[in-house]
């Protein structure tokens, strides 16, 4: 299957399904922390990632890993920053979000924080997902250190081209090697949670559909 064909799958099936599938296929779990959350607005977002770290500095440098992967990244990347919890600043702001706009980037997930959150969504209403909100710059605090590697997300790792899947109820990392069969699987779950809920409706009981389909 295409990269296409996935992402285009994936934007169909429910991201609570694809945290499920995960779970069964992969045999650990997806899910980013809850703290990472839309700050923007709450399209669903699916993509491969792209990755960079960032880490403590007290220089005053850009984050130039962060500008070149949002310049040279293909079109519909996602953008995954790691800082490893050691950096509490705003790693992504509203011109970092023109930049990803020009590109055609799909959006942003940010083990840090965000700002110009009122910028962005005005001008430009790019999906980004964080897990704060800070207005402070990295300047003189944080840089980047690498990109293209093996990151660290609280405890997830993600891998360079890994599937990055997100709505309002969070965000899943689905392991490049394993996309075909968690789509598959997610689609089956849609497929029985969508038969289970008619049941419901029709018989007025949550535990005949619990009995007959065994999902909960």
């Amino acid at each position: 299957m295409t990269l296409d064909e996935l992402v285009a799958g994936f934007r169909k099936v429910a991201t609570a399904s694809v945290a499920d599938a995960v779970d069964k296929v992969a045999g650990k779990s997806g899910l980013l922390s809850h703290e990472i959350r839309p700050r923007i607005n709450e399209n669903k977002i699916v993509g491969p990632a792209v990755t960079v770290l960032e880490g403590p500095t007290d220089e005053f440098v850009p984050p130039q890993h962060a500008l070149d992967a949002i310049d040279e990244a293909d079109a519909g990347s996602v953008i995954v920053i790691s800082t490893n919890g050691k950096v509490d600043v705003a790693i992504w702001g509203g011109l970092m979000a023109a930049g990803a706009v020009a590109n055609k980037h799909e959006a942003a997930v940010l083990d840090g924080g965000i700002r110009d959150i009122v910028e962005i969504r005005r001008d430009y209403d790019f999906p980004i997902y964080s897990r704060t909100v800070c207005p402070g710059t990295t300047l003189g605090r944080a840089k980047t250190l690498a990109s293209n590697i093996e990151v660290d997300m609280g405890g997830v790792i993600v891998h360079p081209g890994d599937l990055i899947v997100g709505d309002i109820d969070g965000v899943v990392v689905v392991p490049r090697q394993h996309a075909e069969a968690v789509l598959e699987m997610a689609q089956e779950i849609d497929m029985r949670e969508a038969e289970q809920a008619k049941l419901i409706i029709e018989s007025k009981s949550l535990r005949d559909g619990l009995a007959r389909y065994g999902r909960i």
